[in-house]
């Protein structure tokens, strides 16, 4: 194992000191049905239950309380990073700009103006207000939050991975969304470090893959990106990027699914678990329902990263 992970293990034991406070510690909940194989044990690290509905919270709140004081903060973001970074600023007294883009949903620009931060509008979509928040930041001394791409923020969603090895012992697999692959940097940290042998297996999105591609390629690459249910793992990643070798490192094997696998997974965790979860949520399902088989008779853990969905969307497809 390389020395970045366990360092990244080692800040998150940190970060979980500095944020325990700011963060929802969430459940660990036995799946009611759709456990696979008959012996097989399936649990959800319920981060849908987190504040504010994602786990982003994890990530701001361990740069916010790592921050040097009196430190301006910056970030982009229209969607659950935004959000979880402007409650965490509201919840630590930080000073914090977001740039949304102008397409921004009026509902989640009123959210995020709720937290009490300042809030700047440019661009058309959100890689050019994350341009515009890195400038800046550049110009004006203040720290970048990236939504992924930065230490603290992927030792803050380790904190997940500690968490889980307290609340059960001698788990076989956890099954994680990969996105920009923060979330599953920080969490296979932290299992590799103290439970190396936990299977983490990554689940991507075929419509949207970037990570899984470059993890095989040994590079970033660029690659086509589609719509996906799955929304909040859509899009590429940075070519200074700390998550690609991180995730080479821990993640034990790759599984992309198909718009249909999502769907049926959404329907799932509605229908048999009594849980509405985001695209992404039901992404790391459809991952684990794929190689069920190959998991039959062990212990598996499946993120649900978070709960935050358009409804028209969501509700038309798992409970349709």
């Amino acid at each position: 194992m390389t020395d970045i992970v366990f360092a990244s293990a080692a800040r998150s034991m940190q970060a979980r000191a500095r944020i325990r406070d700011h963060v929802y510690r969430t459940p660990l909940i036995p799946a009611r049905g759709s456990c696979g194989p008959e012996g097989t044990r399936l649990l959800f690290k319920a981060e849908n239950f987190q504040l504010t509905g994602s786990f982003k919270i994890r990530g701001a709140a361990s740069v916010m309380t790592a921050a040097e004081p009196g430190q301006k903060l910056v970030t982009a973001s229209s969607g659950n990073h935004g959000i979880g970074a402007s409650l965490a600023a509201r919840s630590l007294g930080q000073d914090l700009v977001v740039v949304l883009p102008e397409s921004v949903v009026p509902s989640k620009l009123e959210k995020i103006r709720s937290y009490g931060v300042e809030v700047i509008l440019h661009g058309a979509e959100t890689g050019l207000a994350e341009l515009h928040a890195q400038k800046l930041a550049a110009g004006k001394g203040w720290r970048y939050i990236s939504p992924y791409n930065d230490a603290e923020v992927i030792a803050g969603q380790g904190t997940i991975g500690i968490e889980l090895l307290e609340q059960c012992a001698g788990v076989d697999n956890v099954f994680i969304a990969m996105g920009g692959g923060g979330l599953i940097s920080g969490i296979g940290a932290v299992l590799k470090s103290f439970s190396p042998r936990t299977r983490v297996w990554g689940v991507a999105a075929i419509n949207s893959q970037a990570l899984a591609l470059s993890m095989a390629a040994g590079r970033v690459v660029e690659c086509e990106h589609l719509d996906t249910l799955a929304d909040a793992v859509a899009g590429g990643i940075d070519d200074d990027t700390l998550t690609l070798p991180m995730a080479t490192a821990v993640v034990d094997e790759v599984v992309a699914c198909s718009e249909d696998e999502i769907a049926a997974a959404l329907r799932v965790m509605a229908q048999d678990e009594n849980m509405l979860v985001e695209g992404s949520a039901a992404l790391a399902m459809a991952g684990f329902t794929k190689v069920a088989e190959r998991c039959a008779g062990q212990t598996s853990v499946v993120l649900l990263c978070g709960a935050n969905f358009d409804r028209q969307t969501i509700h038309g497809v798992a409970l349709g």
